[in-house]
Parts: structure tokens; sequence; C-alpha cells
């Protein structure tokens, strides 16, 4: 299953070094989520503290188990916005077959 998500990164608790520190452990296991290709794309949205991406799991509950406990900054993140999409090919074939099986 594949997911837009949007983080908003909330840091009012941490002072500028520990906010760098736990940053830094996230862009790693973004790192290797990426490589290990559960995450798809991911961006850091340009002046503000959030990050969007696009995340491919086998369910609803691992989502929530990822974003509730085993991504290191789980306790400074806000998830804005979670939509499930597909690709744009697989869009284009139902177009193309008028949503014929």
């Amino acid at each position: 299953m594949l997911f837009h998500v949007s983080f908003r990164v909330e840091h009012t608790r941490l002072d500028r070094n520990e906010f760098w520190d736990e940053w830094e452990r996230e862009t790693q296991a973004a790192l290797a989520a990426l490589e290990a290709g559960v995450i798809k794309s991911l961006y850091k949205v340009a002046g503000q503290r959030r990050v969007i991406g696009i995340v491919e799991v086998e369910s609803h509950d691992q989502l929530d188990q990822i974003v509730m406990g085993a991504l290191p900054m789980s306790h400074h993140l806000t998830l804005e916005e979670v939509l499930p999409v597909r690709e744009y090919t697989a869009f284009a074939e139902d177009v193309r077959r008028r949503w014929q099986s």
C-alpha cells in the first residue's frame, strides 16, 4: 500500500543541540528506509520543519507502528496528512479500459 505522508516536526521541548542530534538520528533512519524501499520518495519542505514523502507499507497497522514508535523522532512529529495513493500508470490503464475488468 502506498501512502503520501506529511509530517511537521515539533521541537519546542528541545534545546538547539538536542534538536539537531535527534534530527540527525531521524535522517539516518530515513536514509536506511529509502535504501530498503519502504520510503519511495522523501522531501524536506524548504524553510519549514516539515517533511513529505511516499511510503510503501503492508498495512495501515504497519504505518501506525512506524509513525507511533519506530521513528527516532516519533514523539516530536505531528502527522498532518496521510493519503492512500496508487501508481498513475495503473490508473491510466483503468481509464484506457474504461474501468472494465
